[in-house]
């Protein structure tokens, strides 16, 4: 077997130049292979027009199915290896010699919380067999303590965080470069009141709570019109009955074929992580020369369900594969007022005139348990004034309104004790 170390530079030389000092230090001879021009085509290219379409694309799938195992495999095809070793957090299973025609099997690494199978869900088959991932045997902290033990020269080096490309540049400020800015309003989900503006709806994704810059928060985009560049917040982003558990996937990739008799009882993965969450999926086949879509059913509420993003599913330990979350349906995504959505129409946004003076947030009401435990000890003091069923209490005119101290009850009997 002929031993090959090779990586994919962005820019500049310094990563190189440590990556060889590690290569020397190990005695691995390392060759680099350049693909900056292939990874802005087929990932940086299609991050800027998803965000343009106002998806949320996941940029670490695309890049291990389209540059890692995608456009390096095919620079090294005519040479001689046996498998390519990645540092993925991921374990691949792979037939024995005499069964080489079966599949290789895709598998959780023993380290939950750094596991990078939904990063590699979207591979195809064909790539898999030519992969081994030493590391998916083992814990992040074992890695460092072997890196220390043999005194690497990366042992000290700091997790990856972000996206690669960008370097020191905000996300922010990429996306302003490659698709500029143009204002667009900011309206209440619920009421359809006008709350302030913003650069562009293409900054902003289903869930984010960040960047909006209004008071009385928190408040979370819910939704965005895409056509008229307004985008919809909401501060009951959390509420029981705004939250999602159906969705819809398409570009299904599935590793060993579709699970034909294991589509009730799957898990699935709708971000990086170690949430899991229970679903089925129904299949829905395409028409008209259009791709399958899956319907899937989560057992639990999800709330950070955008379009773009991926969902990888699992059976037990194993990845099954996984699909691109689509647009939600007008009945399934957050339920925006008729209101809004008629001055999100409005081609003269100008009459909307300056946007409303946002009012704090109601408190949540307290626990149907505190209003029975209030009822008992207030019992007989109607003529009181103080019910322990209220939420908050009245100051003095110019006082904020505060909630009740979770032991006011404990504190109101001990005074009620010293009285009598």
């Amino acid at each position: 077997m002929q031993k090959l170390s090779a990586i994919r530079l962005g820019k500049g030389g310094a990563l190189q130049l440590k990556r060889n000092d590690i290569g020397l230090q190990v005695d691995v001879p390392l060759e680099v292979v350049h693909l900056t021009n292939e990874y802005w085509k087929n990932v940086v290219s299609y991050i800027i027009e998803e965000y343009r379409c106002g998806r949320t694309p996941n940029p670490d799938v695309l890049c291990n199915t389209r540059i890692k195992f995608g456009a390096f495999m095919d620079a090294i095809s005519c040479m001689k290896f046996d498998y390519v070793a990645s540092g993925h957090y991921a374990n691949v299973v792979h037939p024995s010699a005499g069964e080489m025609d079966e599949d290789s099997v895709l598998e959780l690494s023993q380290d939950m919380v750094k596991d990078q199978t939904y990063f590699l869900s979207h591979l195809s088959q064909a790539q898999l067999k030519q992969l081994i991932f030493p590391l998916g045997c083992l814990s992040k902290d074992e890695v460092r303590k072997l890196a220390t033990k043999f005194d690497l020269l990366n042992k000290q080096r700091k997790d990856s965080q972000g996206i690669c490309f960008l370097g020191k540049l905000k996300f922010s400020e990429f996306i302003a470069r490659h698709i500029g800015e143009k204002e667009g309003i900011i309206l209440e989900a619920e009421t359809g009141d006008f709350l302030g503006t913003h650069r562009g709806f293409w900054f902003y994704t289903i869930g984010q709570r960040q960047g909006l810059r209004l008071p009385g928060g928190p408040w979370y985009v819910v939704e965005k019109d895409i056509k008229n560049n307004v985008v919809f917040v909401s501060r009951n982003y959390f509420s029981v009955d705004k939250r999602r558990r159906l969705f819809r996937v398409g570009s299904l990739k599935w590793l060993n074929g579709f699970p034909q008799n294991q589509i009730s009882q799957l898990q699935c993965k709708v971000r990086h992580g170690p949430g899991f969450r229970n679903c089925s999926l129904i299949m829905e086949p395409g028409a008209y020369g259009h791709e399958d879509v899956a319907v899937v059913h989560l057992s639990e509420d999800d709330q950070g369900l955008a379009a773009g993003q991926f969902a990888a599913f699992y059976q037990g330990r194993t990845c099954l594969g996984s699909g691109v979350i689509l647009e939600s349906w007008d009945d399934q995504g957050f339920p925006v007022c008729a209101r809004a959505l008629e001055i999100a129409r409005m081609e003269d946004k100008s009459l909307l005139g300056k946007p409303v003076k946002i009012k704090v947030k109601p408190e949540n009401p307290i626990t149907e348990s505190d209003q029975v435990d209030g009822m008992e000890l207030c019992r007989g003091l109607k003529h009181s004034g103080i019910s322990a069923a209220k939420q908050r209490m009245q100051v003095s005119q110019g006082e904020a309104i505060t909630r009740f101290p979770v032991n006011w009850l404990q504190k109101f009997r001990e005074k009620w004790l010293r009285i009598f």
